[in-house]
């Protein structure tokens, strides 16, 4: 019987987007034989890995945000030489082509851009208005070139162990009450984060239905969160940037609920099936939504709006000043209830 195929995935540096990434493992998994499926990620997406099924292996991409350092693709390509027979490149870059390239990977799959055609010998032309949605275009490439839309995007799925839920709570002395965990977060830009005066008037709700409320997110949002642990005192757990990925993961993963901004953790909330309320401001759903029945897209649908900006560009931040925390308790609670 012959081998499976063995496939490596180049996969997004950005949380969501390798949430995201999700989709395509599956759409690959679900071939006959089953192939094998690595992915080439940064050591902070690590965590995030072990927690998505059909990832079979992990190689660290040690190479930062704009680094070339050509020598050192060099080098773990030829490490990676003979181990694969197909690449797929999910960034658009030239750099994020290198490897495979240099590896000397049979089919070398992806988008068309920044004359990398040279690099890929499977080269794809990107219908962008046809395929808005990301998770559609990552599928895409799991198809027979020629093919213009994917047969199937299953949603992305996320699993977290019970004992490693179990640890997370441990960890922070969180005990067992049954909890909402609030995303404070969102690595873009100040334009699609809710305001923390919002943040704290959910909690300080949610703490009086009876519900334990966490704040969650990176070392990036702690002034966000020290701000809403202000104006809610004693209504949360303020975690933000004291978790590992994988224990946000896991304490999401345990929560009854989830209320998040467009961001990394909110698509983490959907791939867990989380009841989910998903803040939207400057960006737009249609490109980037949460891939799940149990989440409610809350968004101001202002004439300015989406923007795409990191901050808003008319300063009155309207689209999430004007979204109030009484319709984002509402949704949520009919998701919960679901």
């Amino acid at each position: 019987m012959a081998e499976p195929p063995r496939i490596l995935i180049v996969g997004p540096s950005w949380l969501g987007d390798a949430v995201m990434m999700g989709a395509l493992v599956r759409r690959l998994k679900a071939r006959a034989p089953a192939p094998t499926v690595s992915v080439l990620a940064p050591a902070h997406l690590a965590d995030l890995m072990a927690r998505m099924p059909g990832v079979d292996a992990v190689i660290d991409s040690p190479f930062a945000h704009g680094a070339l350092r050509l020598a050192d693709r060099w080098r773990l390509a030829r490490s990676l030489a003979g181990r694969f027979d197909q690449a797929i490149v999910l960034p658009h870059s030239f750099k994020s082509a290198l490897i495979p390239a240099f590896a000397g990977v049979a089919t070398r799959t992806g988008f068309v851009g920044e004359a990398r055609q040279v690099l890929l010998n499977d080269a794809r032309l990107l219908d962008e208005p046809r395929l808005p949605r990301m998770v559609d275009r990552f599928c895409l490439l799991a198809e027979p070139r020629g093919v213009d839309v994917p047969a199937e995007t299953p949603p992305p799925r996320l699993e977290a162990p019970a004992a490693a839920v179990v640890a997370a709570r441990a960890a922070f002395g969180l005990g067992e009450p049954p909890a909402v965990a609030l995303c404070v977060g969102a690595e873009y830009g100040p334009a699609k984060r809710w305001p923390a005066r919002h943040f704290a008037a959910l909690a300080q709700r949610l703490a009086g239905e009876g519900l334990a409320v966490w704040l969650i997110g990176s070392t990036a949002d702690a002034p966000i969160g020290a701000e809403i642990e202000v104006l809610a005192p004693g209504a949360a757990a303020n975690l933000v940037g004291r978790t590992s990925l994988g224990q946000a993961i896991d304490l999401i993963a345990g929560a009854v609920g989830v209320v998040a901004n467009d961001s990394g953790l909110m698509h983490v909330a959907a791939a867990l099936d989380r009841p989910l309320a998903a803040l939207y401001g400057s960006t737009s759903p249609t490109f980037t939504p949460p891939l799940s029945p149990r989440a409610a897209i809350l968004s101001e649908d202002l004439p300015c709006s989406p923007c795409f900006k990191r901050a808003c560009p008319l300063g009155h931040f309207k689209c999430l000043n004007d979204l109030a925390s009484e319709r984002v308790a509402a949704a949520l609670a009919e998701q919960m209830a679901a």
